[in-house]
């Protein structure tokens, strides 16, 4: 685009940039700045958005006043031009093009910033926000922000400056914004699919109390941006706690799928006078609500300990999260409760007995890992394989590497290839080698990158192996070796 916009391209540069974002403006600015730099002089040089963007920076200011009616998006970059007199300059002009922007002027506004067609100045502002956001960054960028938080929050902003009184009643002023033009503008840079966008929109929100509680909870319980939901987490706690706790804001926050919205919406449980709902949360698949409702049933006299001790003693009620809890606070002594579970007929809860013996540091008999190891859930072998990596020496490594076979289900053999690989040696390497070939893409890739970073002179200087089997084995790994490498063995 820069390219054939000096080439003499008459067509509008911003009907092309239509879609592609805040950056392509950024890029079009450097690439137009580039090429005058670089290859110039060029014929279409002579053109608003080429001299906007020029190397030279006299010619750039002349640019700022030589025309009624730039293209903002560009006046915007300017205003964090390196070139002190180019930036005031820039930011006088985008003050008079936004704060006098009259009616009959909407179409062209429209065309230069992909705009829709408006009746007020806040979807001018709207459309400037991104770019405005991406050029915070810079060392003289946070001005552009600056302003249009004032603008969107109903606060003073220096753009009003160049306001004058005595204009037609159609022309606009950034002081003329209404509460409900900035919440229009709050709820659009709310929606907008630009991450930067929304958390701008958030921050604004949250600052000046454009939403109710409930409104916010749902917003924080919605939003798949974490930076994005904890503003507006905060900013609904902040709500409850100076406007009287609200149920539905309370719920929307535990319905949330997101972690800290959830802890957040346990702990506002309290102010709502609903600490007696800690317990429904004790058994919460994330580990910092679960804490949250400890602390909110013990604060409220309960005792959480008994809670998980009588889920996990119940083995139709217990489930993974209620033993994961109940080793969140258990001791060594209630090892045998654990131990208990081993053979639930539920995989996820033996995983979760294994996990929870290894936490507290009890010795579960190998016999019983080993067994555990073929168990048809891929949760519970993957845990009895992370149990048995401490004591990986003294396993019987031919019994793990008949596990490899092919006949063995997919879980079984990562788990026994990972104990071999817990090994090292040669134990390891001749798992690698017959790997290599693994019908799991995974495994196969694991094994190949094994044999290839081998230090195969070590294993038989070490005498972990023979010669003539390190010979069969560097044969049947020939083909994943370097020519070269492979000759030197």
């Amino acid at each position: 685009m820069a390219r054939s916009l000096l080439e003499g391209d008459e067509s509008p540069v911003a009907a092309r940039l239509v879609g592609n974002g805040p950056d392509a403006w950024i890029a079009f600015d450097e690439e137009v700045r580039r090429l005058q730099r670089d290859c110039g002089p060029w014929e279409g040089s002579g053109r608003l958005e080429a001299r906007l963007c020029h190397p030279d920076g006299r010619v750039r200011m002349a640019a700022l006043a030589a025309w009624r009616h730039p293209p903002l998006a560009l006046v915007l970059i300017r205003c964090a031009d390196w070139v002190p007199q180019v930036r005031d300059r820039a930011r006088r002009v985008l003050g008079r093009a936004v704060a006098h922007h009259p009616v009959g002027n909407r179409d062209r506004a429209r065309r230069v910033l992909n705009l829709p067609m408006a009746d007020d100045p806040a979807h001018v502002l709207t459309a400037l926000v991104p770019l405005a956001l991406r050029l915070g960054g810079r060392e003289h960028g946070g001005w552009g922000v600056e302003q249009l938080e004032a603008a969107v929050s109903g606060r003073y902003s220096l753009l009003a400056a160049w306001w004058r009184p005595g204009l037609a009643s159609t022309t606009w002023s950034w002081n003329s914004l209404t509460p409900r033009q900035r919440g229009g503008m709050i709820d659009r840079l709310a929606g907008s699919a630009d991450r930067p966008t929304r958390r701008f929109a958030a921050r604004v929100a949250a600052a000046c109390g454009h939403y109710d509680a409930r409104e916010l909870a749902r917003r924080a319980a919605t939003d798949r941006d974490p930076v994005t939901g904890r503003t507006w987490t905060d900013a609904a706690l902040a709500a409850m706690a100076a406007g009287g706790p609200d149920d539905g804001a309370v719920d929307a926050l535990l319905g949330s799928r997101f972690v800290a919205v959830r802890a957040a919406g346990v702990t506002a449980l309290r102010r709502a006078g609903r600490a007696a709902e800690a317990v429904d949360h004790l058994t919460d698949r994330a580990g910092r609500v679960r804490a949250c409702a400890r602390w909110l049933l013990g604060q409220d006299g309960g005792d959480p300990y008994a809670h998980y001790r009588a889920l996990v003693t119940d083995r139709r009620r217990v489930t993974r999260y209620a033993v994961a809890g109940f080793r969140e606070v258990a001791g060594q002594d209630d090892g045998p409760l654990l131990h208990a579970l081993l053979d639930h007929p539920e995989g996820p809860v033996r995983a979760a007995a294994v996990a929870g013996l290894r936490a507290l540091g009890l010795d579960v008999e190998d016999a019983v890992l080993l067994a555990l190891l073929d168990d048809p859930s891929p949760s519970v072998s993957r845990e009895a394989a992370s149990s048995l990596l401490r004591v990986a020496e003294r396993l019987d490594s031919a019994a793990l590497a008949e596990r490899t076979g092919p006949e063995w289900p997919l879980h079984v053999r990562r788990a026994a290839f990972r104990l071999l690989r817990g090994r090292g040696g040669s134990a390891e390497l001749r798992a690698s080698v017959a790997m290599m070939t693994d019908p799991d893409p995974v495994l196969g890739l694991y094994a190949r990158s094994t044999v290839t970073n081998w230090n195969w002179l070590s294993t038989l200087d070490e005498g972990e192996a023979h010669q003539a089997e390190l010979g069969v084995l560097l044969a049947r790994a020939a083909r994943v070796l370097d020519v070269q490498r492979l000759r030197l063995l």
